[in-house]
């Protein structure tokens, strides 16, 4: 897959995005002009806990949207729902207009949307190629007769080349025999996005893409993300770095207590007074900046 992201055509994605978000309204469960996801009044309890209680939200295509909120707030059960891994008590969402009430995982990651875990999923006494192959789908190995006569061995050709360009652009084609094991923590998580990628998606969901990840390959990681969008793909990442937010997306969505409390672009966001008091209630011990405008944790600082 070629990285495109140079190119005046590329580059006018992040262009587009925002002209297309600068006239949405600045508020919970606004609709956009072109959702690729919809969610409406999802809920998921955990005995007298409400996790999630989500009235309606819509993701623009062709956007990266960050989920951000307080510890507690939802965002990881939420992305489950959504993708698959959990069944929510109520509500509906659609997939590119595909109702995905009840459809597994797997096949949620076959019709589009795929998702990176916040501990990575690396069959680590595999090696890095092996866990890159089995990304892909529609294999025709996978199905008994066609492996028994071979069938598998001029697909499997396709699927290496699909695997090693992509290990050549997250700059971890060294590694290809490596066992996943082997790998340090932010490698892991670019063979996790990396296989991802071997679907083909159109809808690439990042759970904490950051956490763990040393400085050294944080930037590498802001990069790739980036060059989701301007390769076409949508993005909605969970994120705790407000400067990482800041830096990479297109529109944030805030959670708390298992609903959106508010919604922008993320310097409105950050200056948001529901967002701040949010912060107050869910945060002590760090303070999240943006330019100056401090989301304090003790009350005496505000």
């Amino acid at each position: 897959m070629p990285d495109n992201a140079s190119t005046p055509a590329a580059m006018s994605r992040h262009e587009e995005a925002m002209r297309i978000l600068a006239d949405v309204p600045r508020e919970p469960g606004v609709p956009k002009p072109d959702p690729i996801l919809v969610a409406d009044h999802v809920t998921r309890s955990f005995g007298g806990l409400k996790a999630v209680d989500v009235s309606h939200v819509e993701i623009q295509r062709g956007s990266i949207t960050a989920l951000v909120g307080p510890n507690g707030a939802g965002k990881t059960t939420f992305f489950n729902l959504l993708t698959g891994f959990d069944t929510p008590d109520t509500g509906s969402w659609l997939f590119n207009g595909k109702d995905l009430a009840g459809v597994p995982s797997y096949r949620v990651a076959r019709m589009g949307m795929v998702r990176t875990f916040q501990l990575t999923k690396a069959l680590s006494k595999m090696t890095v190629i092996d866990n890159m192959r089995l990304g892909a789908t529609h294999q025709v190995g996978e199905r008994m007769l066609q492996a028994l006569l071979g069938l598998w061995r001029g697909q499997e050709k396709t699927v290496t080349a699909q695997a090693d360009e992509l290990l050549a652009r997250f700059k971890l084609l060294e590694k290809r025999e490596d066992f996943a094991g082997s790998l340090s923590g932010g490698q892991r998580k670019l063979l996790e996005m990396a296989r991802s990628l071997m679907t083909d998606p159109t809808m690439v969901m990042l759970d904490e893409p950051m956490a763990g990840v040393n400085p050294a390959l944080t930037q590498s990681l802001l990069e790739h993300i980036k060059g989701l969008r301007e390769q076409g793909m949508t993005v909605l990442f969970v994120e705790h770095d407000m400067d990482v937010v800041r830096d990479i997306s297109d529109w944030v969505i805030v959670m708390a207590q298992g609903s959106v409390i508010a919604e922008g672009p993320p310097g409105e966001v950050m200056r948001n007074e529901a967002v701040i008091s949010a912060y107050l209630g869910g945060h002590h011990d760090k303070a999240l900046t943006d330019s100056g405008v401090s989301f304090t944790e003790e009350a005496s600082g505000t």
